[in-house]
């Protein structure tokens, strides 16, 4: 049994370009509906890489605070649970202790890890601090999404409790090791892309890369983007 707080927020402007975004969250001080697309009243700006089935529900680790607090000390006094856009903040989870394919029950809820997050240029103009995006891809501090498997109600006293482990998956921070790495293992890249209950979308892109790393034997891949860089300007 994890303890946990919820977050959700609307649209809102970043500070310097303008450009929309659904980081900014308020802590959930009444019961929620939550569906397959996420907690009723969150929204998500851009829905190419936040939101959806597979990106329904996002878990950030609290403890990771302290971490980002220490290496951007100008943003300290922001980086507080809810200032990543996570609907889920929890003291006792992170990345080493669970797996892909995880089961828990949030209220009325169940919900299945399926990816972890991928950063956005976007916290950095949030903070005002450049490569804090950079530093949480590449230190695997991201946290990660849940696909909804049955909707229902959730009040904000729930707990978050693992109720079909997925005890044959690799943890999240040893299948983040492995998609990161320059040159994975091919057989544990497959046994990653195989796994019960992974997103299609990350699935692909595993797969994708498995193909090209057995087709290119002799060279060094680089790995893969960490987060997603700003876009140029419309």
């Amino acid at each position: 049994m994890a303890r946990i707080s919820l977050f959700i927020g609307t649209i809102a402007p970043l500070p310097d370009s303008g450009r929309p975004t659904g980081m900014f969250k308020h802590p959930v001080s009444a019961a929620l509906q939550l569906g397959f697309e996420g907690f009723s009243g969150d929204e998500q700006a851009d829905r190419r890489v936040h939101g959806g089935p597979e990106k329904a529900v996002h878990l950030y680790p609290a403890n990771h605070y302290a971490r980002l607090a220490e290496r951007f000390p100008d943003a300290a006094d922001q980086l507080q649970p809810g200032s990543l856009g996570e609907n889920i903040s929890s003291p006792t989870l992170d990345e080493t202790q669970v797996r892909i394919g995880d089961i828990f029950q949030l209220g009325e809820a169940r919900l299945q890890l399926c990816q972890p997050r991928s950063p956005c240029w976007k916290i950095d103009e949030r903070f005002g601090i450049d490569g804090m995006a950079a530093f949480i891809a590449e230190q695997r501090l991201t946290g990660w999404y849940f696909r909804v498997l049955q909707p229902g109600t959730v009040t904000p006293d729930a707990t978050l409790d693992l109720v079909e482990p997925a005890a044959n998956a690799a943890t999240l921070a040893a299948a983040m090791t492995l998609w990161q790495a320059h040159r994975p293992a091919l057989e544990a890249l497959g046994q990653l892309a195989a796994t019960p209950g992974i997103a299609g979308g990350w699935q692909r892109k595993i797969v994708d890369r498995l193909a090209y790393l057995e087709k290119q034997p002799d060279k060094t891949a680089p790995p893969p983007p960490a987060f997603h860089v700003k876009p140029e300007a419309p």
